[in-house]
């Protein structure tokens, strides 16, 4: 039997013809826990991205409420209630902005990789590096970068923690103002 993601099972449920047959118990199944999974997901998100969800205002104390439940029993019961309050809400809308978040997730970590390569690339090949960094960056603070290179070089040699590391990495995203 093959698993069907979530996001495939939201897909079945929003474009379901109306006739008057009825799906089966385990079909229904499925839907209902693909509204839980996509509530569980919403559930994770910050309040901030909780808050450009087209959720209803029962849906909204739900969700405010689950960070109170403690026992596991309770939070699955919890959950479960989420998932029917799902079925009330708007999926399309709900989805379409699930998906914009989603993206801009993969957008910033993307972002943060191309980051990470060049404070890799700039620790392992020095100032030819920081020219073409420079090349990209022209308001990059030259002297800064040079240092905290150094100092990186000199942390990797003799086997300390990354301090200098990640301070060039938080100068490299300063720079490139993410």
């Amino acid at each position: 039997m093959s698993q069907e993601s979530p996001r495939e099972l939201l897909d079945q449920i929003l474009q379901q013809p109306d006739n008057d047959e009825r799906p089966s118990k385990s079909q229904l199944k499925r839907e209902m826990q693909a509204l839980q999974t996509l509530g569980e997901q919403i559930i994770a998100m910050t309040p901030g991205e909780r808050a450009r969800f087209p959720l209803s205002d029962d849906m909204l104390a739900a969700v405010e409420e689950t960070s109170r439940i403690r026992s596991h029993e309770g939070r699955r019961r919890h959950m479960q209630y989420i998932g029917k309050l799902m079925r009330r809400e708007d999926l399309a809308a709900i989805r379409a902005v699930h998906d914009e978040i989603e993206q801009e997730t993969l957008r910033r970590d993307h972002a943060f990789h191309r980051l990470e390569k060049w404070r890799d690339r700039l620790v392992d090949e020095g100032d030819a590096a920081v020219e073409a960094f420079v090349a990209d960056y022209p308001h990059a603070d030259r002297q800064a970068l040079r240092q905290l290179i150094r100092n990186a070089q000199r942390e990797r040699a003799q086997d300390k923690p990354p301090a200098s590391s990640r301070k060039l990495f938080k100068l490299i995203r300063d720079t490139a103002g993410l």
